[in-house]
């Protein structure tokens, strides 16, 4: 099958390597990539055989944005723009309307695998028409693991992104709790090997799985993490997902935690931990910790 990919970074360009080695004919353009195929949108449009069939893989928000619309201006009717970033599901399907008026299809996907993807294949999460969907399910299979499994139609445009965005949610907690029990391990002074504690795991239990390994993998690197500054970033999808379950009134304690643990990771002298010292000063006594680094006791 023949496919444009727009946006050849970590994702994109090893997506478009493996479908390369599946035997798809792949049309590569990037702002930026030498690995580009052609120098701009309106020369992978004319390469591309109609109907054609785009895949959009660059960051979330504007840059997503005015390449799909780009598109819209140099695609034809029966074209289809299936678009694979992070996008908040929200923006879909206006995206979707504005294409479908001049007979373009739309699919979003959503798409989890990493660095690792292109070696042992992607979770594909797309939403969009049934038709729109089997038209591109070749490029769909030959993404996803060799031995099966890791492809859902979830549903009408945007359920592709949502339950990306839910999928990297469960990941932030699932993450937040290996952190917790690292740091509990190292902490109790009763446990000498903590890596290898979390490379036993790996194995016959029911915590097992790919975050493990990866956490192994680094554990293997740098056994305590010194190595490391304890800031973690996020990406956006966790965001959005605690906003759907308020919007929604669905309780998620747990992935609303790790998100806001993000956010404290950032924080040299918390505000907030400083109110608590000084609250606990007061009415109790107990020791607060100075600017300085002495500590002072109420009397």
């Amino acid at each position: 099958m023949q496919l444009g990919m727009v946006g050849l970074g970590k994702m994109g360009g090893n997506m478009a390597a493996r479908l390369r080695e599946k035997g798809h004919e792949v049309v590569g353009f990037d702002v930026a990539s030498p690995e580009r195929d052609v120098d701009d949108l309106k020369t992978l449009v004319a390469r591309l055989a109609a109907p054609r069939v785009v895949w959009v893989m660059v960051p979330a928000g504007e840059p997503t944005e005015s390449t799909v619309s780009a598109l819209a201006d140099l695609l034809e009717e029966g074209d289809l723009v299936i678009e694979g970033g992070n996008t908040h599901y929200v923006d879909d399907r206006p995206r979707a309307d504005r294409l479908a008026a001049k007979g373009i299809g739309y699919i979003d996907a959503g798409v989890s695998g990493g660095v690792w993807g292109r070696q042992n294949g992607y979770g594909i999460m797309v939403g969009g028409e049934a038709a729109d969907v089997e038209r591109a399910r070749p490029v769909f299979d030959s993404l996803t693991p060799d031995e099966g499994g890791g492809f859902v139609h979830a549903g009408a445009v945007g359920a592709g992104h949502f339950v990306k965005m839910v999928h990297n949610g469960i990941e932030y907690g699932m993450m937040q709790a290996f952190g917790e029990g690292f740091e509990l391990m190292a902490a109790s002074g009763i446990v000498d090997d903590v890596p290898g504690t979390f490379e036993s795991w790996r194995e016959g239990t029911v915590v097992r799985s790919w975050l493990l390994d990866l956490l192994s993998r680094a554990l293997e690197e740098d056994p305590d993490l010194s190595g490391l500054r304890g800031y973690a970033q996020d990406s956006g999808e966790g965001r959005w997902t605690v906003q759907a379950a308020v919007d929604l009134a669905v309780p998620a304690p747990a992935i609303t935690a790790s998100l806001f643990a993000r956010f404290a990771s950032r924080q040299d002298d918390s505000p907030a931990m400083k109110v608590v010292a000084a609250l606990r000063n007061q009415f109790g006594g107990h020791a607060v910790t100075k600017a300085d680094g002495t500590t002072a006791a109420r009397d």
